[in-house]
C-alpha cells in the first residue's frame, strides 16, 4: 500500500496515457491501438489515441461474434439488464438465478445439439478442456474397475501435433504449437500422433494425405497397444487454428470415431475457436461425426463443455456425483447474460448461414488473389469463415500483416506462415470486398 492519491472509478484515463499505466505493473506488448469501447461500432475498431478506424477481420482472437455495439446490445433496454447483473458476481455453481437460467434455456434451444445431455459451464477455453479431460478421465478409471482393475488406469490423452490445447494444468501436454508457451512447465508424455493435414489443393494431394492418415491411424492403434487400457480420451481440434488453420478429411474424424467406440475412449473435440457458427454451421463437429464431449469457449462468451450420454454408462460419472467438476464461479453470470443475447441475435438474424454464405464467397475472392499473386500466396482454404491462406516465408507473412495494420485492417497469423480471418459472424461481402482491395494493395507492394 502507498500514499498516493487514488483514482476514483469515474475518472477517465487519457488514452495517451493507458499504455505506460498498464506496462508498469504487466507486459503490454500487444496492439499499439487503444480499444475506444464507446465509439467503436460494427466491424470498425476505434482507436482512442487518434480516432483512426481498423476494418476487423479479427474479432479479438475469434471471440467476438457480432463486432462492436450490436444495436440490439447498446441499447437502454439491455445495458440495464446487463448492469444489474454486474453488481453482483454470485457462486453460480450453489446459487442460482433467473439470468442463469435464460441462458441456460437459450443455449439448450439454439446452441446445443440433442445428442449433448450434459453442460458444465467455467470462466477460460482452457479450464474447458480441462474438464473435459477430468470428465473422461473419471470415465475411464472408473469402466476399467468395472473390469476387474484394482488399480487406478486410464489416465492417458491422444493428441497430435501442432495442436493448441490451452496453456494451463493437463492441457499444457497437449499444446505443442509454440514451444514458447509451455517452455519449463511440468508435462505429461502422452501419445502425440503425425497430424495428416490437407495440403491444398486436396485433388492434387490426395494420395499424399491418405498416406498421412494411414501414418496417424497405425500411431494411434499402437498407442492403444502399448497402454492397454490406459487411453482414457482422444482430443483434437476441428480444424487446427493455431497451429496454422490444418483442416482434415471427414474420412479421417469417422475413422477416429470408430477407434474410440471400439477401445472405451472418449472422442473431445476443442471447438473453442471453430465453435458457435464460424464454420457455416453452429459447431464444427456438425460437417464431420459426433463426439462425445466438446469443449467450447470464445464466441459463446461463457466457457464449458457439452458431453453425450455415453458418460452414463458409468452410474457415479461427473455429472452424477456432486462437487467432482465444479468452480465458484461455474462461468460468470454478466457472460452468460451477454451471450444469451448473442444467441438469441445469431438466431434471429440467421448468421450461422450468413458465416456459410460470406464465408464462400471470402474463400472464391482468396482463390482470385491466390491465381494474381501465385508467388506469394498459396493453400487459401476454408470453412465458412474460418478461412485463411500461407506466405512462403514467416517473414514475408509478418510483413504482410504489419503492413495490414498500417492499412488498417486487422488480421491474424497462425502457423509459422499463415494469415487468419476470423470476422464476426454479421460480416457482409462488402466489408470482405474492403479487406481484399486492401489485400491486394499490400500484396502488390510486396511482389
Amino acid at each position: 500500500m502507498n500514499n498516493k492519491t487514488l483514482k476514483k472509478s469515474d475518472t477517465i484515463i487519457n488514452a495517451k496515457d493507458v499504455h505506460n499505466i498498464i506496462s508498469q505493473r504487466m507486459l503490454a506488448d500487444g496492439m499499439k491501438l487503444v480499444l475506444d469501447l464507446e465509439n467503436s461500432y460494427d466491424l470498425r475498431i476505434v482507436d482512442a489515441l487518434t480516432g483512426d478506424e481498423y476494418l476487423d477481420m479479427f474479432s479479438f482472437f475469434a471471440s467476438s461474434p457480432l463486432g462492436m455495439n450490436h444495436p440490439k446490445i447498446n441499447n437502454d433496454g439491455f445495458v440495464n439488464r446487463i448492469g444489474k447483473a454486474a453488481l453482483t458476481k454470485p457462486s453460480n455453481s450453489d446459487v442460482y438465478t433467473r439470468e442463469m437460467a435464460h441462458f441456460v434455456k437459450t443455449f439448450g434451444d439454439v446452441a446445443m445439439p440433442e445428442h449433448f445431455k450434459h453442460l458444465f459451464l467455467i470462466s477460460g477455453g482452457s479450464l474447458a478442456v480441462e474438464n473435459a479431460l477430468k470428465t473422461a478421465f473419471d470415465w475411464k478409471v472408473r469402466k476399467n474397475f468395472q473390469k476387474g482393475y484394482k488399480e487406478e488406469k486410464g489416465h492417458q490423452v491422444i493428441h497430435f501435433r501442432e495442436a493448441f490445447h490451452g496453456r494451463s494444468g493437463y492441457t499444457m501436454s497437449l499444446t505443442n504449437t509454440d514451444p514458447n508457451k509451455i517452455l519449463y512447465f511440468p508435462k505429461f508424455n502422452w501419445p502425440r500422433i503425425t497430424n495428416p493435414k490437407i495440403t491444398f489443393p486436396l485433388s492434387e494431394n490426395l494420395d499424399k494425405i491418405r498416406q498421412l492418415e494411414e501414418i496417424a491411424i497405425n500411431e494411434i492403434y499402437e498407442a492403444i497397444k502399448n497402454n492397454k487400457d490406459d487411453i482414457a480420451a482422444i482430443i483434437t481440434e476441428p480444424v487446427q487454428a493455431e497451429g496454422g488453420d490444418n483442416f482434415f478429411r471427414k474420412e479421417f474424424f469417422v475413422k477416429l470415431r470408430e477407434i474410440a467406440d471400439e477401445n472405451d475412449i472418449m472422442l473431445i473435440f476443442d471447438e473453442v475457436q471453430t465453435g458457435i457458427g464460424l464454420t457455416g454451421k453452429m459447431w464444427a463437429h456438425e460437417h464431420y461425426v459426433k463426439p462425445d464431449i466438446v469443449a467450447f469457449g470464445k464466441k459463446m462468451q461463457v466457457c464449458g463443455i457439452m458431453v453425450s450420454d455415453r458418460v452414463d454408462e458409468i452410474e457415479e460419472n461427473v455429472f452424477r456425483k456432486s462437487s467432482r467438476i465444479n468452480s465458484t464461479w461455474g462461468g460468470n453470470l454478466v457472460d452468460m447474460v451477454r451471450s444469451q443475447k448473442f444467441l438469441e441475435i445469431i438466431h434471429e438474424e440467421n448468421l450461422v448461414e450468413n458465416s456459410k454464405m460470406v464465408g464462400e464467397y471470402l474463400l472464391h475472392n482468396l482463390e482470385e488473389v491466390q491465381i494474381q499473386f501465385p508467388e506469394l500466396i498459396s493453400q487459401a482454404r476454408g470453412l465458412g469463415l474460418m478461412c485463411s491462406f500461407d506466405f512462403p516465408t514467416p517473414e514475408q507473412r509478418n510483413k504482410f500483416l504489419q503492413e495490414l495494420y498500417d492499412n488498417k485492417v486487422l488480421m491474424l497469423g497462425c502457423g509459422n506462415r499463415s494469415v487468419r480471418f476470423r470476422p464476426p459472424l454479421n460480416v457482409r461481402t462488402e466489408n470482405i470486398d474492403e479487406a481484399i482491395t486492401i489485400i491486394k494493395k499490400v500484396l502488390s507492394k510486396m511482389s
